[in-house]
């Protein structure tokens, strides 16, 4: 039975009741007596009571819904309001539940597109890095090479010195060329990228320790790029924004699947709202199906945590 009819039907008793009584055994006087006004008021009493409670217990089911509307993210899917109450109140929450389902469906579906487009994007920028620029920077060095043997020698070490902040250049260009499109991975697989991810990454302020286990299962291509992704986000903040001096990537088989750990000692997420970045990785977790737990580390730092599901192969 819906709210309104319940509501509907409790005053009704109540009146109906009130009624009977007044043309029955009780009666009411001008100017009113004392009993009668305890009768009178006694029953108001009774009737506001029995409102108040059943408005309070067919309300609880949509208090639940309205928290549930101001904390679900839908970076963080499957979480949903328990179905309670009845008539409209639960059909409200069913649908409530059923609007969640397509967002999420469309959320992962647009996110999807978007990262394929920037992915594509990214392979090429890098490819016209690697082309357009990079070739235009090692003619130059041809030329500054062939002018520094012809040069009289006061302008021979400056033109040293310009070819030096040349090839400086070059190996910078060639570095982002290989972040934005990591060739290691389509050439040498999983493995070997994230070991070269990691020494590309270690330097004078930070040092990147790697633990890959050996027997990984067959991952898809657009698995391990996840996987890849998300690694190069997590050493990156801990490069540029975590003051970190130490990390540790980690790549395993658990009980779930495989499992991804980026840990590292700088000064945490603290109470900061995640960035583009964090979303990013977030966006793309939910495409592979993939659980991510950012949090910090026990004795300061963060913990980068990514759970990808693996199916079971029947034997």
């Amino acid at each position: 039975m819906s709210l309104f009819w319940r509501i509907f039907l409790l005053n009704a008793v109540v009146l109906i009741i009130a009624t009977a009584l007044l043309l029955g055994p009780v009666t009411v006087s001008t100017p009113v007596l004392l009993t009668e006004a305890a009768v009178l008021t006694g029953g108001l009493g009774v009737m506001l009571t029995a409102n108040g409670l059943l408005l309070r217990i067919g309300l609880v089911p949509l208090q639940r819904l309205t928290r549930a509307m101001t904390t679900i993210d839908l970076l963080r899917p499957g979480q949903r309001p328990a179905v309670g109450g009845r008539g409209e109140v639960a059909e409200l929450i069913t649908t409530f539940n059923a609007m969640l389902d397509r967002l999420e469906a469309e959320r992962a579906t647009s996110a999807a597109r978007a990262l394929s487009a920037q992915e594509s994007e990214r392979h090429r920028i890098a490819q016209e890095l690697h082309d357009e620029v990079g070739q235009s920077l090692t003619a130059v060095l041809l030329e500054l090479n062939r002018a520094a043997g012809h040069a009289p020698p006061d302008l021979r070490e400056d033109l040293h010195q310009v070819q030096e902040t040349t090839r400086s250049s070059l190996d910078e260009i060639r570095r982002i060329a290989r972040r934005l499109r990591p060739g290691v991975l389509e050439e040498l697989g999983l493995t070997s990228a994230l070991k070269a991810l990691t020494n590309e990454f270690t330097g004078a302020t930070l040092v990147v320790h790697h633990r890959i286990a050996a027997d990984l299962p067959p991952l898809g291509a657009e698995t391990e790029l996840v996987i890849y992704r998300v690694a190069q986000e997590s050493l990156t903040n801990a490069a540029r924004h975590a003051a970190a001096h130490r990390a540790e990537l980690a790549l395993i088989r658990g009980p779930e699947g495989v499992e991804l750990r980026v840990h590292d000692d700088g000064r945490g997420l603290g109470d900061a709202a995640e960035g583009a970045g964090i979303r990013g990785m977030r966006e793309r977790a939910l495409l592979i199906g993939a659980a991510l737990d950012l949090g910090s580390a026990p004795g300061g730092g963060t913990d980068v945590h990514l759970t990808v599901p693996v199916p079971h192969r029947s034997q």
